[in-house]
């Protein structure tokens, strides 16, 4: 779905009428939070896992990429649209239960180019998984 959003600070409006797509959804990720500078959101770990019951590192990397994915294009705004072009992540605690948190924060922020990293905590507040991404940002064509 594409934006009709002509106001990109409204934020989480804004990524609530966009939609996360259909991955994002039937992983259970919800927004919590949705600026240029910070954004979050949530994602069940039961439905996520591995067969040894531990969250999939492909999980993390999906909440990552929806969040990173979601905030550079916020930034890049109306006519323009951001692609990934790079993403690793680096997992480093596993989650068994509850939700993790994902909070995605600018490192840079470029004309036609975004790095977002995104640390994902457990529900105990520990880290996770370290995701960054990079987008590369272009024109849309005019319609």
């Amino acid at each position: 779905m594409t934006s009709t959003t002509s106001d990109p600070s409204s934020g989480i409006d804004w990524a609530i009428e966009r939609g996360m797509g259909a991955l994002a959804e039937k992983m259970g990720i919800e927004w919590v939070e949705f600026t240029v500078e910070r954004t979050v959101a949530t994602m069940p770990v039961e439905g996520n896992t591995q067969p040894v019951g531990l969250l999939h590192g492909g999980a993390y990397v999906v909440l990552g990429e929806s969040l990173g994915s979601m905030a550079a294009n916020l930034y890049a705004g109306p006519g323009r649209l951001a692609v990934g072009v790079d993403i690793n992540a680096t997992h480093t605690r596993s989650a068994t239960s509850g939700i993790v948190t994902g909070v995605c924060t600018p490192l840079h922020l470029g004309r036609t180019m975004t790095v977002h990293e995104i640390v994902v905590t457990d529900d105990q507040g520990q880290r996770c998984s370290t995701v960054r991404i990079t987008n590369y940002i272009k024109d849309l064509p005019p319609s």
